[in-house]
């Protein structure tokens, strides 16, 4: 009982997380799994099994508050579906373990250059702007390697898309969170079906399933609501910094660097952190009053 509730905790968590920042809920449930000695396969296939309900919660929530960009949603969609079913397969007999530091390396860089990016920025983007058209070149291979590696690292569609979606220029985050989250459904369903099939549906453990999902169904519309309301100047650099902690965590660990040096970076990442959350909180405000002094 006593693990039902801490999973269910995660989950109401981590789809908080994933809900408002476009990412997490795979990774964040698939590190207590591993945590709990599961097998990469095991913990992602669960998770994914999961999502199914999480992922539709979060869409419908999305849909619902205004955060979906309808004209790249089923472009992400239905490529990510196919690469989601190879990386089930993939995972079945090559431990995904091995791919996460090359990806997370990536990302970290990525994460950097939102967190600048949105430093530099003097006012808002605007809740209401438009995604400027994305070309199928560009949208297929991404969602391609983003739905591969969500199935062999137990979560990376978010990761991955929201990351390098944000770094195009007049991206606005809630609509790319949104449109990530909603999409993400059809990535779930895919990967889930691929794991069945090359698992069997006894290696997937219901009771970890229930408790995601009850604590996933609960958060959904709460982080819909809270990204459409926070800024997306903040939604930026929570964003930027999230990623940079995230796989800063999985660099280190690969490298075997010590835990006080390990404490020690993670403070001054953290730091960083605040310190830029706060810069530009005040900039857009300087900004603000400006205009209103203005007009």
């Amino acid at each position: 009982m006593r693990k039902l509730i801490i999973f269910s905790l995660v989950g109401f968590f981590a789809q908080l997380i994933d809900g408002s920042l476009g990412m997490a809920f795979g990774l964040t449930s698939s590190s207590l799994l591993l945590a709990y000695g599961v097998a990469p396969a095991i913990a992602s296939a669960s998770i994914h099994m999961a999502e199914i309900a999480t992922t539709a919660a979060s869409g419908i929530s999305h849909y619902k508050f205004g955060n979906v960009d309808k004209g790249i949603v089923f472009r992400l969609m239905i490529p990510g579906m196919i690469s989601a079913f190879c990386g089930a397969a993939f995972l079945s007999s090559i431990p995904g373990d091995l791919i996460k530091p090359y990806i997370s390396g990536f990302l970290l860089l990525l994460g950097i250059y939102i967190l600048f990016r949105f430093l530099i920025i003097k006012t808002d983007t605007g809740s209401n702007g438009k995604h400027r058209q994305l070309k199928h070149r560009f949208l297929y291979p991404l969602a391609m390697i983003a739905g591969f590696f969500d199935s062999v690292g137990g979560g990376g569609w978010g990761p991955i898309n929201t990351p390098v979606l944000l770094s195009r220029k007049g991206a606005v985050p809630r609509k790319v969170i949104g449109t990530v989250d909603t999409s993400e459904f059809g990535i779930t369903i895919s990967a889930t079906l691929g794991f069945v099939m090359f698992l069997g549906w006894e290696q997937i453990n219901w009771i970890w399933v229930l408790a995601f999902v009850i604590g996933g169904v609960f958060a959904a519309p709460l982080a819909a609501w809270l990204v459409r309301k926070i800024p997306s100047f903040i939604l930026g650099v929570l964003v930027g910094g999230f990623i940079i902690l995230t796989n800063a965590n999985t660099i280190l660990t690969e490298i075997a660097v010590a835990s006080n040096i390990t404490t020690i970076i993670y403070a001054i990442m953290i730091i960083g952190w605040i310190i830029s959350i706060v810069t530009v909180v005040r900039r857009n405000s300087k900004s603000a009053n400006q205009f209103q002094n203005v007009g």
